[in-house]
């Protein structure tokens, strides 16, 4: 793509492939490829990267990015005659070259991801239905537009990049903030439905440029001032795009650049649950049976429970449950470093308010916007109004019984895993209460193992209750937070449970 006016020129280099015929392109992100032809171009940028660029004529704003050291690109043929009917590529002075093709290694995002894995990530967000999921998360998408056009003064004449850009509908909040440009980054074959709403959009579209590739991988001309994505999945780091989103602050962001979001907080608290206990202990009463056909199921009940307490249970319970004020993980997007999402450890301390059986930990998280006017969250805490995202609880095979004012203690460790998601290591434990109790020791432990990939969704709503006054009083702000979380729709109600 070109460089725009005061773009250092020696830093992006285009390179000119003469006679170069290019006859095999997939169009596969339309369901009906028809003919079209597209200008190459060879970018090597300042890393010394280099990568083919496709820019239909017929859509100006939609660019096609293909990393040359990862993916078979092209053939090229020394047969002029030979063409292929969907996609025709123009080059300047074309003339013959030897057939070849250009296959390199993988590229980080390779490296560390399963093929099978992104290839179902990708296919699920290319299409509309999933996206249209999203949008109607009016909490998010709401919170993500209040988030822009109230901060204006950051957006104005800004250059954004929109990572994971999806149906674009950020890059459109961005332009609608006054954007100078966007460029909206788009690995999945949604690209081309965002180009199509933007240029539908054409006010807001002729600031945005759509671009199909990784933001791994991709090249853009210009820096940018503003970082937008939405990059959280469940437990806020499901899906491991929070990984590219740093990836793309570091390539793509200006030193005092912004990013929103810009923080995200995972909270936990223990949590009392007889009833979801109950519910998965029983998914196994099937293995208990002597005379199934004949035969004796018996000896796979014991792994077949344990194998239902591998599901993380995602969805929205009452606060109520929480028997302890909850704790706090940060992870800041604007230094965290990509190696550091790798692996999490957060080590946990509670204090139980009752005497009860605690039958696991209670996950959400929230994320803030930290605009130079306005300071907003988006949150997925219970009590708080419902997001696709719900809440994640984490239940042991074996509870524990607790006293108030009992110590609980333990260790929440995820590692990232190569199908784009973490396996979670719980482990929780009662130490002594009563007399004796300062000189330590532990009276009862129990752990877990859960693969956050393969959730159990329990779309169960929680069953309404009232708010007392005080609970009512203090929903809004967690005095802890100061004044400036003000402005949330929700308002850290996390606070609710730190009362």
């Amino acid at each position: 793509m070109d460089a725009s006016p005061g773009t250092p020129k020696q830093k992006l280099k285009q390179l000119e492939i003469p006679g170069v015929l290019i006859c095999h392109v997939s169009c596969s992100y339309s369901d009906e490829p028809s003919p079209s032809t597209a200008t190459l171009r060879f970018i090597v940028d300042e890393s010394g990267d280099p990568q083919l660029q496709f820019h239909r004529e017929a859509d100006v704003g939609f660019v096609t990015c293909i990393d040359v050291r990862t993916s078979q690109v092209c053939r090229f043929f020394s047969d002029p005659t030979f063409f292929n009917p969907e996609f025709h590529v123009k080059c300047n002075n074309c003339s013959k070259l030897e057939n070849g093709v250009i296959s390199v290694s993988k590229s980080k995002f390779d490296d560390k991801i399963e093929a099978s894995s992104a290839k179902m990530y990708f296919h699920y967000y290319g299409q509309l239905l999933h996206q249209q999921n999203m949008l109607q998360d009016y909490v998010r998408t709401g919170t993500y537009f209040a988030a822009v056009v109230e901060n204006r003064a950051d957006f104005h004449d800004r250059i954004v990049v929109d990572v994971g850009a999806g149906s674009g509908i950020l890059s459109l909040f961005a332009a609608q903030a006054g954007a100078k440009h966007v460029y909206a980054v788009e690995a999945s074959e949604m690209a081309e439905y965002a180009h199509r709403l933007t240029a539908g959009n054409p006010s807001l579209g002729e600031r945005i440029t759509v671009v199909k590739g990784k933001v791994e991988e991709v090249t853009l001309p210009e820096k940018a001032d503003i970082l937008i994505s939405e990059p959280m999945g469940t437990l806020l780091v499901n899906e491991r795009m929070l990984e590219s989103y740093v990836i793309a602050r570091d390539r793509f962001l200006t030193p005092n650049g912004k990013m929103f979001p810009s923080v995200g907080r995972i909270h936990m608290a223990p949590f009392s649950d007889e009833y979801l206990y109950v519910e998965i202990a029983n998914k196994a009463l099937f293995w208990q049976q002597k005379n199934y056909f004949g035969v004796d199921l018996t000896p796979l009940h014991g792994p077949a429970f344990q194998g239902y307490f591998t599901q993380p249970v995602v969805d929205a319970f009452d606060p109520r449950l929480l028997i302890s004020p909850a704790v706090s993980h940060t992870l800041d997007f604007t230094y965290i470093k990509e190696e550091e999402l790798y692996e999490i450890d957060i080590p946990l301390s509670f204090i139980a308010s009752i005497g009860t059986r605690v039958h696991g930990l209670a996950c959400w998280f929230d994320v803030l916007f930290n605009g130079s006017s306005v300071q907003r969250w988006l949150t997925t805490a219970p009590g708080a109004p419902t997001t696709h995202w719900y809440q994640l609880r984490c239940v042991l095979s074996q509870p524990l019984y607790v006293m108030a004012g009992q110590e609980i203690t333990g260790q929440l460790r995820m590692v990232a895993h190569n199908a784009q998601s973490y396996t979670l290591y719980l482990t929780l434990s009662a130490k002594m209460w009563g007399a004796g109790a300062e000189l330590g020791g532990i009276l009862q432990t129990s752990s877990c193992k859960l693969d956050l990939k393969e959730p159990y969704y329990r779309m169960s709503q929680p069953q309404p209750y009232a708010w007392s006054q005080d609970q009512q009083s203090q929903q809004l702000v967690n005095p802890q937070d100061g004044d400036s979380l003000m402005h949330s729709p929700t308002q850290n109600p996390e606070s609710l449970l730190n009362q």
